[in-house]
């Protein structure tokens, strides 16, 4: 997170105003909140002790509607995307941090509190940058985590894919990590005022991005 502040930083001091927002100062330190902050100030209530019944309850309490039969990682999904990252890099960017154990499949769990994991992602001006997270290098614990994924999707019906033995056999050779994945073409966005995508990426598909084709 610091190194991510400080590549940022060095490409510009603020980002430009894009529309509907104002100009937003790119200085370390970001602001960083937790998923348990955030939810609790943004949606009103703690996700990390409910079990899937009391989350969908909770969710349709700060007027979120899970679909019929949604899994706990649904509702929590549905309700990030429509109560928490609206509010989100708003002032300055925000790394959101300790995601559920749930929502990392492939990170390493936080030392003294295994309900989450050692994983962030960064906003800013209503965009969403970077999602970064400590490697889980512990092929017992990734193929437990994996098992019990194949378990969740065959109860709600969905398709069970076979586990990549060759990866869970190199998980334990390879040394303490971690890693960020920035999205490039989001960063031009942010640090050109750009209103969409399309006016950011070098060679857009006319017929994905209608805007790029009336300029065409």
């Amino acid at each position: 997170m610091a190194d991510l502040e400080q590549l940022i930083f060095a490409l510009a001091p603020e980002a430009p105003a894009r529309p509907g927002s104002r100009p937003l100062p790119l200085r370390p330190p970001f602001e960083r909140l937790t998923c348990q902050e955030a939810f609790q100030r943004f949606a009103g209530f703690d996700p990390l002790p409910l079990d899937a019944a009391a989350f969908e309850r909770a969710a349709r309490g700060c007027g979120v509607r899970p679909g019929a039969g949604a899994s706990w990682d649904d509702a929590f999904t549905q309700v990030l995307l429509e109560k928490i990252e609206p509010f989100l890099g708003v002032e300055r960017p925000t790394f959101l941090t300790e995601y559920p154990a749930s929502q990392a499949a492939l990170a390493r769990l936080k030392p003294g509190d295994p309900r989450v994991a050692e994983r962030f992602e960064l906003y800013a001006a209503g965009l969403e940058l970077a999602n970064g997270f400590s490697e889980l290098c512990d092929g017992r614990e990734q193929r437990r985590r994996l098992e019990d994924e194949q378990r969740q999707r065959q109860a709600l019906g969905r398709d069970v894919f076979p586990l990549d033995e060759k990866f869970l056999a190199a998980l334990d050779r390879i040394p303490e990590a971690g890693g960020v994945a920035v999205g490039f073409d989001r960063l031009v966005m942010l640090l050109t005022g750009a209103a969409t995508i399309a006016d950011v990426l070098l060679f857009p598909a006319a017929e994905e991005y209608p805007a790029a084709r009336r300029k065409a």
